[in-house]
């Protein structure tokens, strides 16, 4: 008997601790399979939470059925359902509704997927089912839509919030439970759609059942109405994982985190590189620039242990290092002069846009002050009037002294190229470029893998409906009456309307170059708002409201929604909501841009799709760089310090057998071809006398980084255009970082073997071989004649032998004297101008051989350089 009583209370004591850590609570939320059990069950069926996921869950508004765009069988959902007024209607409204209020069993929405008639979709619920009791409950019920009265979803959250298979590969149970403003918890678990994001490392099932499938890392996504929620999954790649991964040095934030996650994993980082990977990865990156053979050298040989990091100040000092980020902006915002509003003068168009930016990358502007003279921006100057901006824009085309257009507070050209016309286009090239969003899905339908709906679109394209390209009625007088007096002076006009028309655009050109003022179409917002102090001190303390839980969108500013014609200038609201410090897109985005230019891949990637099922690869590396990136004042140039210091950017590329597959973890470097405009400086610097390799940094007249490749505009087809055109320069002509190719080509291989101009830059007279010789070219015809009397010695020679006189043969002409150099310094002086390191002394060997065996010593090292220039170690980054 006592045994009996110690055992209940035993057994009393268990249960009470399980109540106490949480394990089983009375007030716990039921699955919808439980709260749904019965027909009579008394939880209330809602239209908006279970009802439309229900359908999404099942998969009859997925895009494969009713969720696709022309629907199936003559019925359309929107897609997954979130259209939640076009989804009752679809089911309730017409001469034929889909739900029967009388006999909910007549319903067609119940018949077809429990297959009481023919069904193409096969079959979808049973009969004796929780879904089944959940349709039929509420079309009883008056088949209501509640969406406006259950109030919104605030948070989605998954329990666990992470799983780590270390020793046991046993399935995982998600839980999903939704949280609703109106402070109600649901378990939603049985209404939710699962992904995972690598089938190779864990799969899920319709259930929210996690079973792993292989080595590595990658999220499943759960979706349930407005709510996106990744969770992280975790299987190590190696049994160091955990307490068994070894100490590694972590001088840095950066890291710590890094190596936070790599721990998990059991993933070994590599070592940090030599100086000699360092100066070539580094100036690559930051500048776009090949290290000088000589600062190499220096660089090497300097013992100061802080010469990595003052190596990166140097840097971000150069011009180059402004020039090769201007160049990554113009990529971003799209500067194509085929696309400018103003066709006449596209290209001047073009370098004022590169100008405009340059300045203030070289000042280190603040991004989100060089952003926001972009997204601002007006063709006019707040204090000029018409006149006086035809003026002043005037003067930045003429011949001589032209004013610099890069003074001016705001770049308009943006939001006046010609594929910018549609408030829609508008929108997207704004998402993408200041968000790193892609929003075209959500043109048509709600976004499938995000919370951007056909409705978010819809209110984020209202902000751009006013802002105009052309002339305001009241000044079209003006632009008339100077374009006109700037062509009067035209003597050879034609009578043929084409003609004159193209004279009339050449004497409008000549006159601007020539000082004259001409008229301009121009940026501006149509019928601006006047707004009372009252309005005024609304929106003023609507910007002090903190953000809801639920992840904002651009239509909730300070946690309200914003119509667009709220603002004289709607844009003004983007700009305040872009600096929000809980905007999850502004900041991230340009951080996890600058992130991939330096790893060849974005924590997020690819670097511009953010969205929440495409979640971070390492989330809290995101945000304490893009949180102390707005800490810093959107400064630039410390971003650009704080991932370059770290031993993570600088790790070698070399591999061990737990990080040979990582290409998102950051374990090592990752090798990658050099972009575009790189490799057409790159090619130049190798091939370049000393002295212009050394002002490299410096010189940008010649650089395809500079303004002279960025703003001309000739399709790609001719030298330098050729050439970056071919290894994968974006058009900038629509809204994807993929615009950028760093795939290899055959025709690539082909230009740097065979091409002519590939050939004429190892050749330049006043480049690395001219001054290794400068008598080249009379040492080149001396050896011609040489080559020519020796020929005619050889017919000499073969007549006298056929005369058997041999005795009255002359002496053979005697060789040009071959020109004899140190070789061992040129060669490494190729090495270090190709591939930025010093020869092995089996390379040196090798190469001198070579060099040796060819006709002269230019020849050889000629060949050498050439091979160098065709070495995949050159055409990288490692």
């Amino acid at each position: 008997m006592r045994r009996g009583v110690c055992l209940r209370g035993a057994v009393v004591g268990l249960l009470l601790l399980w109540l106490q850590v949480g394990f089983v609570r009375a007030d716990e939320p039921l699955p919808a399979s439980e709260r749904f059990a019965k027909l009579d069950s008394p939880a209330p069926v809602s239209f908006r939470r279970d009802v439309i996921p229900m359908f999404a869950r099942i998969g009859c508004s997925g895009r494969a059925c009713h969720g696709s765009f022309q629907g199936k069988g003559g019925f359309r959902f929107s897609l997954f359902g979130y259209d939640f007024k076009a989804d009752h209607e679809a089911l309730t409204a017409g001469e034929k509704p889909r739900v029967n209020l009388a006999d909910p069993d007549e319903s067609l929405v119940i018949q077809k997927p429990t297959l009481m008639v023919k069904h193409e979709g096969k079959q979808k619920i049973r009969e004796d089912s929780w879904e089944y009791n959940v349709l039929y409950r509420w079309i009883k019920d008056g088949a209501k839509n509640d969406a406006d009265e259950v109030g919104q979803l605030d948070r989605l959250e998954v329990q666990p919030a992470e799983i780590l298979f270390d020793s046991s590969t046993e399935p995982v149970q998600l839980r999903v439970l939704a949280h609703w403003s109106d402070g109600s918890v649901a378990d939603v678990t049985e209404l939710t759609r699962f992904r995972t994001n690598d089938e190779s490392v864990a799969d899920v099932s319709e259930t929210g059942q996690v079973t792993t499938v292989g080595p590595g890392d990658t999220h499943i996504v759960a979706f349930y109405d407005n709510g996106v929620t990744p969770i992280p999954i975790i299987r190590p790649v190696s049994d160091q994982f955990g307490p068994k991964f070894p100490k590694t040095p972590a001088p840095t934030q950066v890291d710590r985190l890094v190596l936070d996650k790599l721990a998990k994993l059991g993933e070994i980082p590599a070592p940090v590189c030599t100086d000699e990977q360092f100066i070539r990865r580094v100036s690559l990156d930051l500048t776009g620039t090949l290290p000088p053979p000589q600062r190499i050298v220096d660089f090497i040989n300097d013992k100061d242990t802080h010469k990595r990091a003052k190596l990166i100040d140097e840097l971000l000092d150069t011009p180059a290092y402004a020039a090769y980020w201007t160049t990554r902006l113009c990529d971003i915002t799209g500067n194509n002069p085929k696309f400018m509003g103003e066709k006449t003068y596209r290209s001047q168009i073009s370098e004022q846009w590169y100008d405009w930016l340059y300045k203030r990358v070289a000042a280190n502007e603040p991004y989100d002050k060089i952003v926001e003279g972009i997204v601002l921006a007006t063709s006019r100057d707040p204090d000029e009037d018409y006149a006086q901006f035809a003026t002043n824009m005037s003067a930045t085309l003429r011949k001589d002294h032209p004013a610099d257009f890069a003074d001016r507070a705001y770049l308009p050209h943006y939001w006046t190229r010609d594929n910018m016309k549609k408030p829609d286009e508008k929108a997207l090239s704004f998402a993408y470029a200041f968000l790193g969003v892609r929003l075209q899905c959500a043109q048509c339908h709600k976004h499938p893998f995000d919370q951007w709906s056909k409705q978010d679109f819809e209110q984020f394209q209202a902000f751009f409906e006013n802002l105009k390209y052309g002339l305001d009625k009241g000044d079209k007088e003006i632009y008339d009456d100077l374009r006109d007096k700037a062509v009067a002076a035209a003597d050879n006009a034609k009578n043929d309307k084409k003609d004159q028309k193209k004279e009339a655009e050449k004497m409008l050109t000549e006159a601007v170059r020539d000082g004259k003022v001409i008229g301009w179409k121009e940026l501006y917002i149509d019928q601006p708002r006047q707004l009372d102090a009252k309005h005024l001190a609304k929106l003023k303390d609507a910007d002090k409201k903190k953000y809801a839980g639920r992840v904002i969108t651009p239509k909730l500013l300070g946690g309200e929604e914003v119509v667009a014609d709220q603002y004289p200038d709607p844009r003004v609201a983007l700009m305040q909501w872009l600096r929000e410090p809980e905007n999850p897109y502004f900041a991230a985005a340009i951080v996890n841009r600058i992130w991939a230019n330096h790893f060849g891949a974005g924590i997020v990637e690819p670097a511009d799709d953010l969205n929440l099922a495409n979640p971070p690869s390492n989330k809290p590396l995101m945000d304490y760089l893009t949180k102390q990136f707005v800490a810093h004042g959107y400064d630039l140039k410390w971003l650009q310090r704080e991932i370059l210091n770290s031993d993570t950017y600088q790790r070698s590329w070399q591999t061990n057998p737990t990080n040979r597959l990582d290409d998102r973890n950051f374990a090592r470097a990752s090798i990658r071809r050099l972009p575009a405009e790189v490799v057409a400086d790159a090619i130049k610097q190798a091939c370049a006398s000393d002295q212009d390799a050394a002002s490299c940094y410096s010189d940008l007249d010649d650089r395809a980084i500079g303004p002279k490749l960025n703003t001309g505009y000739n399709g790609g087809k001719t030298g330098d255009s050729y050439l970056v055109s071919l290894f994968g320069k974006p058009a900038r002509e629509t809204n994807c970082d993929c615009e950028r190719s760093a795939d290899p080509t055959l025709l690539q291989t082909i230009y740097m073997r065979n091409d002519q101009d590939m050939l004429r830059v190892i050749d330049m007279k006043r480049g690395f071989l001219g001054s290794l010789d400068p008598e080249a070219e009379k040492r080149a015809l001396a050896q011609r004649r040489y080559e020519q009397e020796l020929k005619q010695h050889e017919r000499k020679m073969a007549r006298l032998k056929e005369l058997g006189r041999l005795d009255e043969a002359p002496a053979a002409p005697a060789p040009p004297p071959r020109r004899e150099l140190n070789l061992d310094p040129i060669i490494t002086q190729i090495f270090l101008r190709t591939v930025s390191r010093e020869p092995t002394a089996q390379e040196t060997s090798d190469a001198r051989q070579s060099i040796e065996a060819a006709a002269s010593p230019i020849d050889g090292l000629r060949d050498l350089l050439w091979a160098m220039l065709n070495t995949k170690e050159f055409i990288t980054n490692h």
